[in-house]
């Protein structure tokens, strides 16, 4: 790694460089950043996931720089201009964009204006008029005059279009109108001619302008659709007479008649050149941040549904709702193993209602089902309602489960792979069932993004996109630690030190061994080596093993710390995590070691008082309104329950129970001023909302949460 990049970051980031260092250090020898946060704090300084991948990505983002930087160097060389003061310029730049600004004059260039006058021979009176001192630039013109150039009025022409380029290329104009754009830019946003009728769904749009630095993503991001889509025409700039001016003020010297050409060659550069290329500069910029705060969001919401409260290891009856194609209906193990799937009809146009009541009584007693999920999509209502008027012979709970990406799994080849001889209403069932016992297991099967739980995720960077939200995945999975001997080949790939082929391996291992009774066997997969155990070991749990620090948190490399700790109190490691009276006598003081310092040794401590612990809530029942199943149902003034499926820059959606989430709006979350609806709101909370509006044809529903401390 390279020494500045360590002190760039440290004086960024305003850590030590030590943590710095040793950072950078552990992720270039392949230690992942959930394993670096949890088992490394005393070389990090117990920096936190969120810090560790921000050292990685201002050292990428450096790395990418020095790059440019010898490209641009060994560019310059071969033109033979490179020299000592250019280079320390080129050395010293400190972004991407003051180093392309410093290599525009030498950036090889397709033909020009400027190119084809310097053909002409006209560069010296470019040079002439822009010394300013010549009283009669135009009988100067004269002596320009040949074969390629008509006239006076050719040369000056000419001259002006070399002078724009020149005004064009240089560094400190290029700053000046740089930081007009900055301070003063506004997006305009303007209807295409006859496609108003088409573009109806972007009227906000149609005639709209905002300075550019508070336009907040969600709106950059919708607009920039509705061009792609032929719809709006946009554009960024500032003021044309407050950058001419600036530019006036850095060339025009005086009032002869040089100055009134370099005025002609500003206004001129600044239109055809500067200007187009600024508005390129600040579109790109503006989408970047449009971006990276709409991935921001995603991945919050993400992290959110990811953690959501499982219901464990229960027997579940899952229901995929539907009307005239029937209610697929599936039940599962403890272990979501599959065991059964049928059809039932009690809606419309069947209404095979009490067959299919006395069919789910049967299936609930046959297969000693504990628990109901019912998927919140078409006729879920509906539904739920059925399932509740059934009459069981033990007490079962019913779930209403988000169902949102389930025909994405259901349709993909890890659905066909898992049951190949079920079609895809089946597979969609038992997702649905599966999301309940454990929400994080099942959704890692799904594409992140088709999760939705983001705003425009298909407008923005994808790599990006991917990237981040494979982060969050990763994140999540090993916070929450991974059953060994129960996981998918899809959880276990999220596992730090892992990866597609090692998962694999381990599955099909798990097949021809049967489970594994420690940690220690993983050494017997095939191709998982001393650096993947290291990685991966602490995240993977197994219950029952031989070694109970096995299903815990805590990292076989600190096994035998544990074990002295159960030698000096006389005990077993067993003991240890059964009686609290022995664990208060242990001090921790007497085990640091150079690897092993507080940070280490206090996660050890927690993790003996609550081994393997699951992070996430309890789940709880939640119950819509009695009487709201339809929009209709929905009046102004109501106040009704819902659940938050999705949180934008703009508001939260609420789902009330109708089939279409409700909107509300960043300005209706709170009796208070807010910045950012995660400060009231978070996904699948269950809240109390008031209905504002509800727009029946657009299926378009305005809720609030104000003034209702009362309701809640």
């Amino acid at each position: 790694m390279a020494r500045y990049h360590v002190e760039k970051i440290s004086a960024l980031m305003g850590l030590p460089v030590r943590q710095v260092e040793n950072t950078l250090k552990l992720l270039e020898e392949g230690a992942t950043i959930p394993f670096i946060s949890r088992y490394r704090k005393e070389m990090t300084g117990s920096l936190d996931e969120v810090s560790i991948a921000d050292i990685s990505g201002h050292n990428k983002r450096l790395e990418d720089l020095d790059k440019r930087r010898e490209a641009i160097l060994k560019s310059v060389e071969e033109q033979e201009k490179l020299t000592p003061g250019l280079k320390q310029v080129i050395d010293a730049a400190e972004s991407l964009t003051e180093l392309e600004d410093i290599y525009l004059p030498y950036k090889p260039k397709r033909k020009t204006r400027a190119s084809i006058a310097r053909e002409k021979g006209l560069e010296q009176l470019a040079r002439l008029i822009m010394h300013q001192k010549e009283l009669d630039i135009e009988s100067k013109a004269h002596d320009f005059i040949s074969d390629d150039v008509s006239g006076v009025e050719d040369a000056l022409q000419g001259a002006r279009d070399i002078i724009a380029e020149w005004i064009n290329e240089d560094k400190t104009a290029r700053d000046r109108i740089r930081s007009l754009f900055e301070r003063e830019a506004y997006i305009y946003s303007r209807v295409v001619k006859k496609k108003e009728e088409e573009g109806v769904k972007y009227r906000d749009y149609f005639d709209f302008e905002e300075r550019l630095s508070r336009c907040p993503s969600h709106r950059i991001l919708a607009m920039r659709r509705g061009e792609e889509e032929g719809v709006l025409r946009l554009s960024v700039e500032p003021s044309q007479e407050k950058a001419q001016e600036i530019l006036c003020r850095l060339f025009v010297k005086g009032a002869g008649s040089c100055s009134l050409q370099v005025d002609m060659a500003v206004s001129d550069s600044y239109r055809r050149l500067l200007a187009p290329s600024m508005e390129t500069e600040f579109r790109a910029l503006s989408k970047e941040k449009a971006d990276m705060e709409a991935i921001s969001v995603f991945a919050g919401n993400l992290k959110q549904l990811l953690l959501a409260p499982p219901l464990g290891q229960k027997r579940i009856l899952a229901v995929d709702p539907g009307y005239r194609t029937g209610c697929k209906v599936v039940c599962l193990d403890a272990q979501g193993n599959l065991l059964h799937n049928e059809t039932i009809f009690p809606h419309p146009p069947q209404n095979e209602s009490k067959a299919a009541a006395r069919k789910i009584a049967s299936l609930v007693n046959q297969y000693k089902i504990e628990a109901v999920s019912v998927g919140n999509g078409t006729a879920s209502r509906e539904t739920e309602h059925f399932i509740k008027n059934v009459k069981f012979d033990r007490e079962v709970q019913v779930f209403m489960v988000n169902e949102s990406g389930a025909s994405v799994y259901s349709a993909s080849k890890t659905a066909r792979d898992e049951f190949p001889g079920y079609d895809v209403t089946v597979r969609g069932a038992v997702s649905i069932g599966r999301r309940l016992a454990d929400p994080l297991a099942e959704l890692v099967k799904i594409e992140p993004k088709s999760i939705g739980v983001g705003q425009y995720q298909h407008d923005v960077d994808q790599n990006k996109l991917k990237e981040s939200l494979d982060q969050v995945v990763e994140s999540c999975v090993n916070q929450v630690g991974v059953n060994l001997n129960t996981a998918s080949r899809h959880l276990l790939t999220y596992v730090s030190g892992l990866g597609p082929q090692l998962a694999g391996n381990i599955v099909e291992f798990r097949k021809e061994h049967g489970p594994f009774g420690s940690r220690n066997e993983l050494m017997n997969v095939s191709r998982l080596g001393g650096k993947a155990f290291e990685q991966c070991a602490g995240f993977l749990r197994i219950p029952g093993g031989k070694n109970p620090l096995d299903n815990s948190a805590v990292h076989p490399e600190s096994y035998g710390i544990v074990e002295r700790m159960a030698e000096d109190t006389g005990a077993t490691v067993e003991d240890l995590i059964k009686r609290e009276e022995l664990r208060k006598q242990i001090d921790l003081n007497h085990y640091i070691t150079n690897k092993a310092g507080l940070p280490t040794l206090n996660d050890i401590m927690e993790e003996l008082i609550r081994p393997g612990r699951d992070p996430r809530n309890r789940i709880e029942v939640f119950e819509f309104s009695s009487d709201v199943f339809r929009i209709e149902d929905l009046k102004p003034g109501m106040i009704v329950p819902g659940i938050v499926t999705n949180i934008t820059n703009f508001g939260a959606f609420v789902d009330v129970g109708v089939k279409q989430d409700g909107l509300v709006h960043i300005s209706q979350l709170a009796d208070r001023f807010i910045s950012n609806p995660n400060e009231v709101v978070s996904l699948n909370q269950t809240v109390k909302v008031r209905v504002l509006e509800v727009d029946v044809a657009r299926k378009r529903i305005q809720l609030s949460m104000r003034d209702l401390s009362e309701a809640k």
